[in-house]
């Protein structure tokens, strides 16, 4: 690992003047992902600015209804948070899906939304790769892609985002909150994460030397009802292959609200929302999830050895609205 300066911040200013006082700066919460970016030589950061002294631990009402989650709250703490389990139990299925109790017990919410991808390519110093090295090509595309994109991918890279909590934010329209040296700013989660194109290096639409301090979420009734379903190659801790956030409102056996996000499928969490038009007013049975899950898929691109995924995850979403229904009826 190469050789860094470490300093703790206590407040949010003084976070972003240790940031800005010297090049090559990264914000540290958890480290579950970063610092193992670091060992494997990926992440090359000359110094590390400790942020989970900031007063960004809490979860808190706001004055609509939603719920405001700070940036350094825990992965344990959310996922146990008793108005996050009522108010949106998706979010907190998908952070209990997310890692074991060790990693939860570091991880924290603003570090979870920027790690980084698993693919093994990305992570292998030794091998080309556009989202390390810019330019450098995607062994991926005719490589080991088995767990790798099948919608909004590009020929430049194909690999998917890891993270479980974000697509259960993205179904819930959460918005991230940050702080620059210019002040505050706001991103919707669906603007937060760029699409891959020619550009796989560009992850994010943070500005530069920006410091995500919560994730707000806006009241939505439908989140109460609300599933995350997560399919992995073995039951014990490991990354999805496919996964679903969905809500459902439904009356008289009419669908008249839907929220769905996936997982796995996409360089970012994807937002479904081919799939939650064709729903909006349909009956909420068998014949019209399966319609819905093929209207979003219908965008699907699968490479030679991940086409399992389309099936995979259309079985998924309907498996999951078809829960949520029968909940609905009792």
């Amino acid at each position: 690992m190469k050789e860094f300066a470490y300093q703790r911040a206590f407040d949010v200013p003084g976070a972003l003047a240790l940031l800005d006082a010297g090049s090559d700066a990264r914000f540290l919460g958890g480290g579950t992902n970063l610092v193992d970016l670091m060992k494997a030589g990926v992440e090359r950061p000359a110094r590390l600015v400790d942020v989970r002294g900031l007063p960004l631990n809490r979860v808190e009402p706001t004055a609509d209804g939603g719920l405001r989650i700070g940036a350094t709250v825990t992965n344990s703490d959310l996922a146990a948070h008793p108005e996050v389990r009522r108010r949106y139990p998706a979010l907190a299925q998908a952070v209990l899906a997310g890692a074991s109790g060790q990693l939860r017990n570091m991880a924290t919410v603003g570090g979870n939304l920027l790690q980084r991808t698993r693919c093994g390519y990305f992570t292998d110093v030794t091998r080309p790769c556009n989202k390390r090295v810019p330019g450098s090509g995607c062994p991926a595309v005719e490589g080991e892609h088995r767990n790798h994109a099948i919608l909004g991918a590009s020929g430049h890279c194909v690999a998917v985002h890891p993270s479980d909590m974000a697509v259960a934010l993205t179904a819930f329209d959460a918005v991230v909150s940050y702080e620059t040296a210019d002040g505050p700013g706001e991103l919707p989660l669906t603007e937060f994460y760029v699409p891959v194109g020619d550009t796989p290096h560009r992850e994010t639409s943070l500005p530069r030397g920006a410091l995500i301090t919560g994730v707000i979420l806006p009241p939505a009734p439908v989140a109460a009802r609300s599933r995350y379903r997560k399919v992995r190659e073995r039951a014990s801790y490991a990354f999805a292959i496919g996964s679903v956030a969905a809500a459902l409102d439904v009356e008289g056996g009419v669908v008249r609200e839907a929220r769905l996000a996936l997982g796995a499928v996409a360089s970012r969490p994807w937002r479904a929302r081919a799939a939650e038009r064709a729903l909006t007013g349909a009956r909420a049975d068998g014949e019209a999830f399966a319609a819905a899950a093929d209207a979003e898929l219908a965008a699907a691109n699968p490479l030679p050895r991940n086409a399992y995924k389309v099936a995979l995850t259309r079985n998924l979403m309907v498996a999951v609205l078809t829960g949520l229904a029968e909940e609905a009826a009792r």
